[in-house]
């Protein structure tokens, strides 16, 4: 009776071990918590941030297991990317992914200040030399790192591509922010390349959401032959309204991603976003293994994209040459 009674309590104790397993496994299993600063608005990164989960999801992370994403939006309203910076720190997330090298900086700052160091990724950046967000591309030699979009190195293409479609054309506008320090070379290489072509350029400044409409009565006083703009958080959140303008006052336009021409735009020449986005992802999951921002090289894309509205080329009485055509990655009908 006695050895029953030991077989017994044996037996439970090993069933109530191996029971247990799966409970203490999931108690031990390390959740991420990841930062997310924009100067934009919601409704203009859902797709992006869609990218980086799958990007996320791709390499073994789910919200629903193992990481926790805080996201913060200034809404246009730059002023507020210190406090929304502070909410993240100050919640402990373990890495920040930003929108572009002011919300960097600014989030680094944030964490210096607090005493409380924490990795910082852009998945886009027109000029993080520029900016100061990095040492140098190759050494970034900090707490930020990440991926450029090399806005300003295409400027001249995209003046180019719109000399090609309005041939006619000698003034071009230019949405933009002066109070970034990304833009101001590029709008110097706007005028170069615009020298250069017998054009002129007209910048409309867009700095705040309550701006757009400003801006709009500028465009409308200034009569350009042609719109562009540099890529920004605000154009972002803002392009359907840029899109739907342009398109009422007969504008041809010059986007810098493929979005704005699905909405309407005219033509655009970048890179894609979304790719931009979800190869963040691997950044961030570097470092949650222990890589350091200082030692990863900030990444530049090698691929570009054109991509041309027949709809709304026919809309504004302009006709593609088949040259372009040929040359188009995406030709939307």
């Amino acid at each position: 009776m006695t050895v029953l009674r030991l077989i017994t309590a044996i037996a439970l104790i090993l069933g109530f071990s191996v029971a247990s397993f799966p409970a203490a496994a999931q108690q031990t299993e390390t959740v991420y918590r990841i930062g997310f600063l924009t100067t934009g608005s919601v409704g203009g990164f859902t797709a992006r941030l869609a990218a980086f989960r799958q990007g996320l999801r791709e390499l073994g992370y789910s919200e629903e297991k193992n990481i926790l994403i805080e996201e913060r939006y200034a809404k246009g309203r730059r002023e507020r990317l210190p406090a929304l910076a502070s909410e993240l720190v100050g919640l402990g997330v373990d890495v920040i992914v930003t929108h572009g090298g002011r919300p960097a900086s600014v989030a680094d700052r944030t964490a210096r200040a607090m005493g409380k160091p924490t990795p910082i990724v852009f998945p886009v950046s027109a000029n993080p030399l520029v900016t100061k967000v990095v040492a140098s591309l190759a050494r970034p030699g900090g707490n930020v790192t990440g991926l450029s979009d090399t806005h300003a190195d295409l400027v001249a293409k995209r003046l180019n591509y719109l000399k090609d479609v309005v041939p006619s054309a000698s003034r071009v506008a230019v949405l933009m922010d002066s109070r970034s320090p990304s833009q101001v070379p590029q709008l110097e290489e706007l005028r170069a390349a615009a020298y250069r072509l017998g054009m002129t350029v007209v910048p409309v400044e867009f700095s705040r959401p309550d701006a757009l409409d400003r801006a709009f009565s500028v465009l409308r006083r200034e009569r350009p032959d042609a719109l562009m703009h540099f890529g920004y958080a605000l154009i972002a959140t803002y392009r359907k309204q840029v899109v739907t303008f342009a398109l009422e006052d007969r504008l041809p336009t010059m986007f810098t991603i493929a979005r704005s021409v699905e909405l309407g735009g005219l033509r655009s020449y970048g890179t894609t976003l979304l790719d931009l986005y979800r190869r963040t992802a691997t950044f961030v999951d570097r470092i949650l293994k222990g890589a350091k921002p200082a030692d990863m090289p900030v990444e530049q894309p090698t691929r570009f994209y054109l991509t041309l509205n027949l709809k709304t080329a026919k809309a504004l009485g302009i006709t593609f040459p088949r040259s372009l055509l040929l040359r188009a990655d995406q030709v939307i009908e």
